[in-house]
């Protein structure tokens, strides 16, 4: 069974063809990085605007590199939860129209659900050339979901069979991450420019806080950031009344590095306090992660020194946000649940995993 899967919730305009749920057939992403970076952040209505101009072409080069036509696509899936309410409006308009004209079964995809199905691609074309898993995770499943907008914690019992066990209580990982590297003066996106700094850092030269909450499963990110923030200003000579967007320009290269290296030791640690916690107490047969901070090297390193078990990572070009995983779940979408008229459903821009259309 071939699925074609669109995603459009935020930035990237992705169109990917995978075939029974483990074999990417073709997989297009056209990022806007670039055309936000100037700005420190995605600009809602630039990207709505982005995805409108390369949709279609997106489209017509998922087929044409997996040489396929519309006649060999079995159903389509698409991101409609949850993102930007305009980005959103795109790739769904363009998949309705599309089940419509050529009689296609539809299935609506969580986006953040979606993420942990990039696990799952264990085979690809020849033209392609990923580092994949050599298997499929197995059930249960425990996943660190971990992007730019989520933070969550997931025990899988099977596909479509899951529980929340935690969540961010404010900013997400990858949010925090950006607003971070804004405060000491490096580039958006933030992951990777501080990661980056981190390499020539000191990670133990400040001591920051990790929160504490009633629900241990829960992950809370805001006073990380403010503390850096504060640390930031006093070592620069200056209190809470200084214009932060003046700090950058006082710190050195040195001050710089040990501060991204110090945040991310803490952010890092604090995703596998929970992850470790999480294991010992549900003890699941595969852990998993998942989302655009799943690329972390040092959550990685972490990880394998803490966990009692082997993780296989999907490669970095599935991490951050693709139609590959939006396909990949929807054949299994497609396995256990109808598919929706296209005529009748509608963009969720926020939408909790345990309301998606198989945990109704």
């Amino acid at each position: 069974m071939k699925i074609l899967g669109i995603e459009s919730s935020c930035d990237e305009t992705a169109v990917a063809i995978v075939e029974d749920g483990h074999r990417l057939l073709s997989n297009v992403v056209h990022t806007q990085i670039d055309i936000h970076a100037q700005y420190g952040g995605v600009v809602p209505e630039v990207a709505a605007r982005s995805h409108i101009e390369i949709i279609n072409p997106a489209i017509n080069q998922a087929l044409a590199n997996a040489q396929l036509t519309w006649d060999d696509i079995d159903a389509i899936a698409v991101t409609y939860a949850p993102g930007l309410i305009g980005s959103l409006l795109v790739g769904t308009l363009a998949a309705r129209t599309l089940a419509t004209i050529h009689n296609k079964p539809l299935y609506p995809i969580h986006h953040v659900e979606a993420h942990v199905y990039a696990n799952f691609i264990t085979d690809q074309s020849d033209h392609l050339d990923l580092s994949l898993p050599s298997r499929q995770p197995s059930f249960p499943m425990l996943a660190l979901i971990v992007s730019g907008g989520h933070s969550q914690l997931a025990l899988f019992q099977d596909h479509g069979n899951y529980e929340l066990l935690g969540q961010t209580q404010d900013d997400a990982v990858g949010e925090a991450f950006d607003k971070v590297a804004k405060i000491i003066g490096l580039p958006y996106p933030g992951g990777p420019s501080i990661a980056k700094a981190a390499l020539n850092g000191d990670p133990n030269k400040y001591r920051l806080p990790k929160a504490r909450l009633q629900n241990p499963y829960d992950f809370s990110f805001s006073g990380l950031k403010t503390a850096l923030l504060r640390g930031v200003q006093a070592e620069t000579g200056h209190d809470y009344s200084f214009p932060s967007h003046e700090l950058p320009a006082l710190l050195d290269d040195v001050q710089r590095a040990d501060f991204a290296a110090s945040f991310q030791k803490t952010a890092v640690e604090t995703l596998v306090d929970k992850a470790e916690k999480a294991f010992r107490d549900h003890t699941p047969k595969s852990v998993v992660i998942a989302g655009g901070v799943a690329a972390n090297q040092e959550l990685r390193r972490q990880l394998a020194e803490r966990l009692p078990i082997e993780i296989e990572y999907a490669p970095m070009q599935l991490c951050t946000d693709n139609g590959a995983m939006i396909a990949t779940l929807g054949y299994f979408y497609a396995q256990k649940i109808d598919p929706v008229s296209p005529y009748d459903f509608e963009v969720v821009p926020s939408l909790s995993m345990t309301k998606t259309a198989w945990a109704k």
